[in-house]
Formats: structure tokens, C-alpha cells, sequence
């Protein structure tokens, strides 16, 4: 959730990019002289099998050599926290049984009908997702593309 989040925010609070050849083996990638930080996230960018936010150390990588970066990044704590709850409500509000992922927005049967409320961000329709539920909270960390 942490790089879908970073990257719905163009915020991908790096504070140190490092360009050149990565080796990735055994899983795992040697990042020790980078000066990263056990628990630390990082960004690995340019990669085939890779790309994406990880924790340091990392474990599961698929093997491979490559051209690219990796971006050490300093993630506040309140957005740390902010990409749990995202998760959590993704969970409970975007799982397939959700009465929020039906296809439908109104419905009328037996004398009973109900319409579901839209967001500004659904489509079709269909509510908005976790970025329009999380706008007002996701604001202060959005940067501007150049």
C-alpha cells in the first residue's frame, strides 16, 4: 500500500537517490553502503522484476542484475500510519462481497429500494475508492508534478 500511496501523492519522500548497476541475489539486495538504515524504506526504480517500496533489509526479491536507482526514502510516521488505515479500509470497503463494489447503484424490490451515494472519483457510478474516501488527509502530502 505504501507505494501505491507514495505514488497517488507523486511524494515519494526520498531524501537520497543513487543511480547505477544493482545486483539482486539470493533475494535479497546489498544496500550497505548506501548508509540505509535497518527498517528504513527504500525505492527501487528501473528494475524488470522490482520495481516498487520495500523495507531494509528486503527478503523475497527476484533474483537480477540491473540498471537503475534506488531511492532511500524518509517516510513520516503520520503517513506510515495513514497507509495502514488506507488498508484497513480497503479491506473492509473493496473486498469482493463489499455491498460498495456492487455494480449497481440503486436497487428496488418488494416495496424497498435503495441508491448508493456517489464520490467524486467513482466511475461509472460506482463510489469513489480510497483516494477520493482520503482526499482531505492526502492533500497535505501531494506535490505538484513539474
Amino acid at each position: 500500500m505504501l507505494g501505491e500511496l507514495c505514488h497517488e501523492l507523486n511524494n515519494w519522500f526520498d531524501n537520497a537517490r543513487i543511480f547505477g548497476d544493482f545486483t539482486i541475489s539470493g533475494g535479497t539486495i546489498d544496500l550497505s553502503e548506501t548508509g540505509i538504515q535497518n527498517g528504513q524504506y527504500f525505492r527501487i526504480a528501473g528494475s524488470v522484476f522490482n520495481d516498487g517500496v520495500y523495507q531494509y533489509p528486503a527478503s523475497g526479491l527476484t533474483d537480477e542484475t540491473y540498471t537503475g536507482a534506488v531511492w532511500l526514502m524518509a517516510v513520516p510516521e503520520s503517513v506510515l500510519a495513514l497507509a495502514d488505515e488506507i488498508a484497513a479500509w480497503c479491506e473492509k470497503y473493496q473486498a469482493a462481497d463489499s455491498p460498495a463494489m456492487s455494480p449497481y447503484t440503486s436497487e428496488s424490490f418488494g416495496g424497498y429500494s435503495y441508491s448508493k451515494g456517489s464520490s467524486s472519483g467513482g466511475e461509472n457510478g460506482q463510489t469513489g475508492g480510497w483516494q477520493s474516501v482520503f482526499a482531505s488527509r492526502l492533500n497535505m502530502w501531494r506535490k505538484i508534478l513539474p
